[in-house]
């Protein structure tokens, strides 16, 4: 089983990533949180934290398709397989609702917040109170995370300034594959932004051009 994947970032897409380690070349699926993490980085070589899954459903008679899930952390990994486990919930579902970060989510499911939970893609109301009362006693650990950024490297800052301009502009009314494409210009010239406002001004000056 492969649980760590290093290679060159070749390419992004909505839900995958692209990773060469020569002489193959590895389709990672990632959620939007993983992708945004990585905008920055293509080109240059990654590490992946993987787990294996397969999609399909048989009992339709379908075909099954392994596929490899990847994460830029171990806890996000086991932040995900925790949530996969809630009834209802499964790989699918879980990707997809991993729009915001680890700590973010994990400190509304502690805290029963059920309104924020139910904002994630794929959960609603009922699903949100499924995962409070399955997961809320298991958050502490991944809450704690927003704290541990106290202490955070320079490219950790600079993933959560990307995070925080994409939550701004989907606040704007953009939807997430519009506020996808305007951070992808400026984050494509490998310029190091210091904080929110530097970005959010790149965004418009690209736009611009």
């Amino acid at each position: 089983m492969i649980t760590k994947l290093t290679g060159k970032l070749l390419r992004l897409q909505d839900e995958k990533a692209t990773l060469e380690s020569a002489p193959f070349e590895y389709e990672v699926m990632i959620p939007e949180f993983t992708r945004r993490q990585l905008q920055s980085n293509i080109g240059e070589v990654v590490a992946l934290h993987t787990i294996h899954c397969l999609d399909g459903n048989p009992t339709t008679g379908g075909r099954m398709f392994p596929r490899l899930i990847g994460f830029t952390s171990e806890i996000e990994r086991e932040f995900f397989e925790l949530i996969c486990g809630v009834k209802g919930l499964g790989a699918k579902k879980a990707l997809k609702a991993m729009v915001r970060p680890v700590q973010d989510i994990a400190v509304a499911i502690e805290q029963q917040d059920v309104n924020t939970v139910k904002t994630l893609p794929g959960i609603g109301g009922a699903m949100a109170e499924r995962m409070i009362a399955d997961l809320r006693r298991k958050m502490p650990k991944f809450a704690l995370m927003a704290k541990k950024n106290v202490s955070e490297s320079s490219a950790d800052v600079e993933r959560n300034i990307v995070d925080e301009v994409f939550q701004i502009l989907c606040s704007m009314g953009h939807s997430e594959a519009e506020s996808r494409k305007l951070l992808d210009a400026p984050l494509a010239t490998k310029k190091k932004f210091k904080d929110v406002e530097a970005l959010f001004q790149a965004v418009y000056e690209t736009q611009n051009d």
